[in-house]
């Protein structure tokens, strides 16, 4: 049985000092070693009661950070060990609701001083960290809770999959409407042939995490409580640029650092397509939206998908069109909805028995109304998407997005962001070697970390 380490035992938070690239990656290599010689988390965890106490490190506290910590930390027997963030402010409320924890600005050093007394991780950092950390803690053997989208590279969401199904650990990426009644009726719909074979699917998003001016020509004081170097992290220095340009709020829209709407949205509203198609990564990818600028990306997206076939789907491909901001599906595509306006978010699945539009965190629709008065819609209850995470540990559940799922909906998402690089230019995607047919695409398969921040296995 696992050996439970009380939280007394643990020293009081402090500042915390300076972790060494040097010591880390000597930490990291010594732990995965041991790890592979006896991967004691998976096979004792696994073969724990379910009234083992999980032992857990949150990092990143912002404002998805801080539902993730509640939610996780909400949970049957889960004690928080350790929690990090670069911004001390975001701290403040943490610390009191969880004194026993130990807190720290430097995730290599959380890992470094505290990878003994952890079973389990959650990422909630800007997107551009995912994967470092996530990889470093899944090396460690640390089962790994992870938001959408699952990395800021297609190299960083391949590794990610492989190394979570190497080390048999327990994974989740939080697009936790996956787990609602909403998104598991309609799945259900679609598989039960409701609206029959699917011929194409349109997802739209209001969002616009885009910015087509350029970056401002200055360098602002940093505030005392932020950690800049720490905030980015593999990403090459440069100045701070103060409000909230960068951090806390706007870093979506910068290339270097977040995936635009679709990274921020298209991993919740494709959830739904995917699974109850059983898609898996595309074939093909066409931007017929603006290009990103040298610093940002751009506004009013649209890109088309296409996928193989499936059992699901009424031809040997499958076009799934995406928009966000003010782009939409056309009208003829809208008119199908007999009057009803589109909402902010959703899709409209058209088949060939009918229609169905499943808004983001709404009840599905059938279409033509009449055809579909005296249908009875199959029962669906919803879970929690993260009880579903930390039972799952325990043996007693399974995720229901571990990263085998989502690693192809991710890289899905991301191929898009690539295809915006280069409007109307059709890309093939060959997902086995990772290599699009035009070659100009694949410089951005992957990104190159600065120096100084190399991750052992990316």
């Amino acid at each position: 049985m696992t050996t439970i380490i009380p939280h007394s035992a643990f020293r009081t938070p402090h500042s915390p000092t300076p972790t060494t690239r040097r010591a880390f990656l000597q930490t990291l290599g010594a732990a995965t070693a041991a790890a592979v010689a006896a991967p004691f988390v998976t096979r004792n965890l696994l073969a724990a009661p379910p009234s083992q106490r999980l032992r857990h490190a949150c990092f990143g506290i912002g404002s998805q950070g801080t539902q993730d910590l509640q939610q996780i930390s909400a949970c049957d027997n889960v004690d928080i060990v350790a929690i990090c963030d670069v911004d001390l402010t975001h701290m403040t409320k943490a610390r009191e609701t969880f004194p026993n924890a130990r807190f720290y600005q430097d995730w290599r050093e959380l890992l470094d001083k505290e990878h003994r007394n952890l079973d389990s991780i959650n990422v909630s950092t800007p997107d551009h960290m995912h994967a470092p950390i996530a990889v470093s803690a899944m090396q460690l053997g640390k089962h790994t809770f992870c938001q959408k989208p699952l990395a800021h590279s297609l190299h960083e969401v391949r590794r990610m999959t492989e190394l979570a199904r190497s080390q048999k650990l327990v994974t989740q990426m939080c697009i936790q409407i996956h787990s609602s009644a909403y998104y598991r009726l309609g799945v259900q719909l679609i598989r039960d042939g409701a609206i029959g074979k699917v011929k194409e699917v349109h997802s739209w998003c209001y969002k616009s995490w885009g910015d087509m001016t350029e970056k401002p020509d200055r360098s602002d004081p940093v505030p005392p409580e932020l950690a800049w170097d720490l905030w980015l992290g593999v990403r090459d220095a440069r100045p701070y640029i103060a409000d909230k340009y960068y951090h806390p709020a706007n870093w979506r829209k910068r290339l270097d650092f977040g995936t635009g709407t679709l990274g921020d949205m298209a991993c919740h509203i494709f959830d739904p397509v995917f699974e109850s198609l059983s898609l898996a990564s595309p074939i093909a990818v066409r931007s017929e939206g603006p290009r990103p600028n040298n610093y940002n990306w751009a506004l009013n997206a649209k890109v088309i998908y296409t996928f193989d076939g499936t059992p699901f789907t009424a031809a040997k491909t499958l076009t799934l069109t995406w928009y966000d901001g003010t782009q939409r599906p056309p009208p003829e595509v809208v008119a199908l909805l007999e009057g009803k306006e589109l909402p902010n978010n959703g899709s409209l699945f058209i088949g060939t028995k009918g229609v169905m539009l499943l808004p983001h965190i709404e009840t599905p629709t059938l279409y033509p109304a009449a055809q579909f008065t005296d249908y009875q819609k199959p029962k669906v209850r919803g879970a929690n998407h993260w009880k579903q995470f930390t039972e799952a540990i325990r043996g007693t559940d399974k995720t229901t997005t571990p990263f085998d799922y989502a690693g192809p909906l991710t890289e899905a998402v991301l191929l898009g962001g690539v295809a915006a690089r280069f409007p109307r230019q059709p890309l093939r995607w060959d997902t086995r070697a990772l290599k699009f047919d035009h070659s100009p695409a694949n410089q951005y398969v992957r990104r190159d970390y600065r120096e100084g921040w190399k991750i052992k296995g990316l």
